[in-house]
């Protein structure tokens, strides 16, 4: 993402809390990480649900909890969807609930975590532009939709030091769009990226798409 929503080497948010490892502070929030692992909106992508939270308005994505976000994006999603009406939302429940699922036993929940865990390799239509010691600089142009590309990476030089294959388009992913493209780890100097005051020995790495390059 290249909006607000990046915090990336921004300053002037505060302190970062340290030492709360609890994960949930409410019950409802652990619930809302159950229905989301269920998969309450199936036809979602990861990157269609990170692009949902980048759309949030500014304010609201800086102040609302975590797992608040997720909530809110999810409402966000099944009303694209047509699952749920605002009115529903406003009530707090389904005019029409669904009969209750039969209970999973442990070999289903099992079977279903482990078709979660799908591969984002694809082929990509055109051959890798880049070799491992190439240096390489990102593109510049900022972008109002979803991107992996870093706000603080733009327009940097990095050099190529792995080469992954085709692996999915996030960008493309956000809009339910599934586009191969060549993925790359590319180390950054971290003076290069933050300045003289960073050590010399310090190094950024990302994985970083070809799109992404000039």
């Amino acid at each position: 993402m290249d909006c607000l929503h990046d915090l990336g080497g921004k300053q002037g948010f505060g302190p970062i809390p340290i030492g709360d490892n609890e994960g949930f502070h409410h019950d409802w929030e652990r619930r809302m990480w159950g229905l989301a692992r269920s998969g309450i909106a199936q036809s979602i992508t990861i990157d269609w649900f990170r692009h949902g939270l980048e759309r949030m308005v500014p304010v609201d994505y800086l102040t609302f909890a975590y797992f608040n976000k997720w909530c809110t994006n999810y409402f966000m999603i099944l009303l694209d969807e047509g699952t749920i009406s605002m009115s529903e939302i406003r009530a707090g429940h389904v005019e029409n609930p669904a009969p209750p699922a039969a209970a999973k036993s442990v070999t289903d929940i099992l079977t279903l975590n482990r078709d979660a865990n799908v591969s984002f390799a694809a082929k990509a239509a055109q051959p890798a532009r880049f070799r491992i010691g190439d240096q390489v600089t990102t593109k510049r142009a900022v972008r109002a939709n979803h991107t992996r590309l870093p706000a603080y990476a733009s327009g940097a030089t990095g050099t190529v030091i792995a080469h992954h294959g085709g692996h999915l388009l996030p960008d493309q992913g956000a809009l339910g769009q599934h586009v191969g493209d060549h993925l790359y780890t590319i180390a950054f100097k971290a003076r290069d990226l933050w300045g003289e005051e960073c050590d010399p020995r310090d190094e950024v790495t990302l994985e970083l798409w070809d799109s992404y390059i000039v």
